[in-house]
C-alpha cells in the first residue's frame, strides 16, 4: 500500500496516521529490524528508518545517542537499505529519513534506484529544501518515490506552498523550531502550520517534533492527518536491557500511541 493509501484509510476510519521513526542498526541491524516490526505490529501505520550520519543537525540527544552507536557498529546506507526491504515485506510503507550527504555521496541515481527495488515508500530529507533539489525530484519520480520536505512555522506561506508543490505522500510539518526530542507540549505553531499547508495542498499534513505520549498524539490527530514520532521510540531501545526487550518497549509505546491517534 502506498503512503498516500495509508493516510486516507486513517482519514476513512476517521483518524489520524501514526508515523513511527526508528534509526537503521540500533541496538544491532537485526535489533532495529526487529523493533521496527514490532512497531508496525503495535499499530504504526507508516515507519521512518533514519539513516545514520554523523552530523545529525535536527537530532536531539536522544536520536543523537542511537545514531552514534549504530555508526559505531559500521552501520552504513547499504545496511539502510537492507533494513527498508526486511521492514517493507511487511506491507506497510517504509520512507528513508536522511540528509541530504549520504544520499549525494551514495549517488542520487543509485540511491533511488536501490531503495525503490528495496521495496522503500520513498526519502523524507530535512535539510534539503525543494531549491537546491533539482537532481533528487526527477530521480525519485522516475522511481515513482515520496519526497517528503518540511514546513516550519518559520515559513512564509509563498514557502509552503512552494514546498509542499514539492512533496509526495505528504507534507511534514515541524510543530516548532529546533531539534528533535520528546517535549511536555506539542508547540502551539502547529495548528496554525496545518491550517496554512491545508490551504495549498490536497496532500496529508503530519506534524512531528515533540509527541511522546497518547494525550499529545490526540491532540495531534485533532487537527493533522498523521502523528510523527521518533524520540519517544527510540528512548526505550536505548534504555532496554536488551534487543528483545527494547522491541517489546517499542511495541508498548506504539500500542499507547495507536489509541492516542483514535481518540482525536
Amino acid at each position: 500500500m502506498t503512503t498516500l493509501a495509508v493516510f486516507e484509510k486513517a482519514r476513512a476510519e476517521g483518524r489520524a496516521a501514526l508515523v513511527g521513526y526508528l534509526p537503521a542498526g540500533y541496538p544491532t541491524a537485526d535489533g532495529a529490524i526487529d523493533a521496527l516490526k514490532a512497531m508496525i505490529d503495535a499499530g504504526v501505520d507508516v515507519v521512518e528508518v533514519g539513516l545514520p550520519y554523523s552530523d545529525p543537525l535536527m537530532d536531539g540527544p536522544v536520536i543523537q545517542a542511537a545514531v552514534e552507536a549504530a555508526l559505531r557498529q559500521g552501520i552504513n546506507t547499504r545496511d539502510v537499505l537492507r533494513t527498508v526491504e526486511a521492514v517493507a515485506s511487511t506491507g506497510a510503507p517504509v520512507l528513508v529519513m536522511s540528509y541530504w550527504n549520504p544520499i549525494d555521496r551514495y549517488g542520487v541515481d543509485a540511491f533511488t534506484r536501490d531503495l525503490a527495488a528495496a521495496g522503500g515508500a520513498g526519502a523524507i530529507t530535512p535539510d534539503l529544501i525543494p531549491d537546491e533539489a533539482g537532481e533528487w525530484l526527477p530521480a525519485a519520480r522516475r522511481h515513482d518515490l515520496d519526497t517528503v520536505f518540511l514546513v516550519a512555522p518559520s515559513s512564509t506561506d509563498e514557502r509552503v506552498a512552494f514546498t509542499a508543490d514539492a512533496c509526495r505522500g505528504f507534507v511534514y510539518a515541524a510543530s516548532t523550531m529546533g531539534v528533535t526530542g520528546t517535549r511536555e507540549q506539542v508547540g502551539d505553531a502547529a495548528a496554525g502550520l496545518v491550517e496554512r499547508t491545508r490551504r495549498v495542498t490536497d496532500l496529508p499534513v503530519a506534524v512531528g517534533l515533540g509527541v511522546s505520549n497518547a494525550a499529545q498524539a490526540a491532540q495531534v490527530a485533532g487537527f493533522a492527518d498523521g502523528v510523527i514520532v521518533g524520540s519517544a521510540f527510540v528512548r526505550p531501545l536505548l534504555e532496554a536491557d536488551d534487543a528483545a526487550a527494547g522491541a517489546r518497549a517499542v511495541a508498548a509505546v506504539a500500542a499507547d500511541l495507536a489509541q492516542g491517534v483514535r481518540q482525536r
